[in-house]
């Protein structure tokens, strides 16, 4: 039966009906199920009615949804599964009504919260919401056994690199800063092609130039020898590096065979075109060739100091063969003694021989400023030093000695020292004497028998004394401080010593049984013709104003000395006197820099061109400078270089 409602009733339902687009004459209000004709109430789609309350009658009594106990229209509660848009209903129709009442769970949690930290309304809110069940809330929480080390680390911000020089050159900038907006408002990148790609993704595995706090140097027509090996160097210049990809067949083969003859390449200060120059692109490939042995294409034999790693999973043969390994222990021995012979006959300028514990450097007489040839061991340990005085080995250690004596002219200098970590060691062993004892280290106690105490102290055993004594002779073992340099006819007894050493070959791990490798710029018997990997590579870097074009060439392996100076003559000429060349050295040995000479010996000037340039020759043969550092960062600026080291 139809009834006319209050007007109380009668406003809360008009307000109702209009949401939803009805009349009011298509309304049924029975007691039992008040509800719209389109079967929804209110705020959503569901069909659920809008119900009276128990005991009434008609339309007369007011319903619990529409009306509050004031008599006056209150808005209808929305369902809890219903995503459809809210209608005129959904508004608070008194002041007092708080939309944003918030439930007890989610107040205690802003009151645990720091009094000095903002709180989200929105996280405040999605804190008070019930956590979902299944597998997706169980993935949002936390692991209560997660720590510092395991736990997902949030990916860091990007830093802002410092914007190139306003000269507009872009190897005037640093190499690190380049292919980076340093505006707020970022270009959108190109996908560009593997060969085109970000010059900054080839550097970010090398080491930081950042980290090098010397100052750059003075400009200088020539930059100091450095017999560090590095493992990869990056030229980049603003001129392109055509003329050093896509050699021929007949360029290759006429660079291999200028290696093998010795031939110089002398070229003009500038070249016009660089990729028609045949004598160019020969040179350059025939710097690109170093010896080397043994050779196994599948395992890198360089570097050897911490190589367990990357030689790990990897086909070792001989491993467990004894037989095996005598055979290639045999050979390397034939290899090695082979160099040596070169290098006495002045006809191998130098050679490493690079083991799994230590590499060696020979150099031969006229090098490093010494006129007598050399033999520089680093990093060494007590047990080398040790079995070598016992073969009769005389070496003596450069950089301790260097300490000691700046020590004694500055005596104020002593903390500084030890806080760098140069004064540890500072006081051990000499060439030829044994390392200085206290004399209450001598294992007499009789001290405590005239105290009476010697049953009441605890007397150290042999042991421990023994290791006092060796406490400042084992703390230099591994560092660059151990750097061990034999001289002259020492070198020979060094040879002998090095072959029948058992240290010199790993008996466990991935390098158990692999004989050490060689590495010479020339050929020597049992060795094998390598060339350094090489590829070209363009980008764009952010200069005052806009972008322009950079291009970089990229070698990959053991980069030996000569090397790097006999690239660096072709790069002035073919780049224009303008480059850059970031450098990534074997740390290990970067402590072969140091001077294998004292200041007063003189040097042989005939030389022997043994197969290099004369001007490398000529910068091998001066005294290093470096000490134990390596270059980082060579730059060619107007033929000057500048560098970082």
């Amino acid at each position: 039966m139809l009834a006319q409602p209050s007007a109380t009733l009668g406003a809360a339902v008009r307000m109702h009906l209009e949401g939803h687009g009805h009349t009011w004459s298509a309304v049924c209000l029975c007691a039992p199920c008040f509800c719209c004709p389109c079967g929804r109430s209110g705020a959503g789609g569901s069909r659920a009615p809008l119900r009276a309350p128990e005991g009434g009658s008609n339309g007369g009594s007011s319903l619990s949804t529409a009306l509050g106990r004031s008599g006056r229209p209150l808005a209808p509660r929305r369902d809890r599964g219903s995503s459809g848009p809210r209608s005129a209903m959904s508004a608070p129709a008194e002041p007092g009504h708080s939309p944003g009442f918030k439930k007890p769970p989610a107040l205690l949690r802003l009151k645990r919260k720091r009094p000095g930290r903002r709180v989200d309304p929105a996280a405040a809110e999605a804190a008070a919401a019930p956590a979902p069940r299944g597998p997706c809330g169980a993935a949002r929480r936390r692991n209560p056994f997660s720590s510092l080390d395991n736990a997902p680390q949030r990916a860091a911000a990007p830093q802002r690199p410092a914007a190139a020089p306003a000269g507009g050159d872009p190897s005037a900038a640093p190499f690190w800063q380049f292919l980076e907006p340093t505006c707020e408002e970022k270009p959108h990148r190109r996908v560009e092609s593997a060969e085109s790609s970000d010059i900054l993704t080839l550097s970010q595995d090398l080491h930081s130039p950042l980290a090098v706090p010397k100052a750059p140097s003075s400009p200088r027509q020539e930059f100091p020898a450095d017999w560090s090996i590095k493992t990869r160097v990056l030229f980049v210049s603003s001129q392109p590096f055509t003329w050093a990809e896509h050699l021929k067949a007949q360029e290759e083969a006429q660079g291999f065979a200028q290696h093998c003859r010795a031939t110089e390449t002398t070229l003009p200060q500038s070249v016009q075109e660089p990729r028609l120059c045949t004598e160019l692109r020969c040179a350059f490939q025939q710097s690109l060739v170093y010896w080397l042995h043994p050779s196994l294409p599948w395992l890198p034999l360089f570097p050897r100091l911490g190589a367990d790693r990357r030689m790990a999973g990897k086909a070792c043969p001989w491993a467990q063969d004894e037989a095996l390994q005598q055979v290639l222990m045999s050979d390397w021995s034939v290899s090695f003694t082979s160099l040596y012979n070169l290098l006495r006959a002045r006809l191998c300028p130098y050679f490493y021989v690079c083991a799994a514990q230590f590499s060696v450097l020979f150099r031969a007489a006229g090098l490093a400023g010494s006129a007598v040839p050399t033999a520089a061991i680093a990093p060494t340990t007590r047990g080398l030093r040790e079995a070598m005085r016992s073969e009769g080995i005389e070496f003596s250690l450069p950089l301790l000695e260097e300490s000691r004596t700046r020590k004694q002219k500055n005596p104020e200098s002593l903390e500084t020292e030890t806080a760098s970590g140069l004064g540890e060691g500072s006081a051990v062993e000499d060439a030829g004497e044994p390392a200085p004892s206290d004399d209450d280290d001598d294992g007499s106690f009789s001290w405590l028998e005239e105290m009476g105490v010697q049953d009441k102290v605890k007397k150290p055993d042999t042991i421990s004394i023994q290791l006092r004594k060796e406490k400042q002779e084992v703390q230099v073992d591994h560092r660059p401080e151990s750097l061990v340099l034999v001289r002259g006819s020492n070198t020979f007894t060094l040879l002998n010593f090095l072959i029948s050493c058992r240290s010199l070959v790993a008996v466990a791990g991935p390098q158990a049984g692999l004989p050490p490798t060689l590495l010479a710029p020339v050929a020597f018997r049992g060795g094998t013709m390598q060339t350094l990997k090489a590829r070209t590579v363009s980008g764009r870097a952010r200069v005052q104003g806009g972008f322009e074009d950079v291009f970089s060439l990229e070698l990959l392996g053991p980069v030996l000395p000569h090397t790097l100076h006999a690239l660096t003559l072709l790069l002035g000429p073919a780049q224009r006197g303008s480059f850059r060349a970031l450098l990534s050295p074997h740390e290990p040995s970067a402590a072969f820099n140091t001077c294998p000479a004292p200041p007063q010996e003189g040097v042989p000037q005939d030389l022997p061109p043994c197969g290099l340039h004369p001007k490398t020759l000529e910068q091998l043969s001066q005294c290093p400078s470096l000490g134990k550092s390596s270059l980082r960062l060579l730059e060619m600026k107007d033929y000057c270089y500048t560098w970082k080291a």
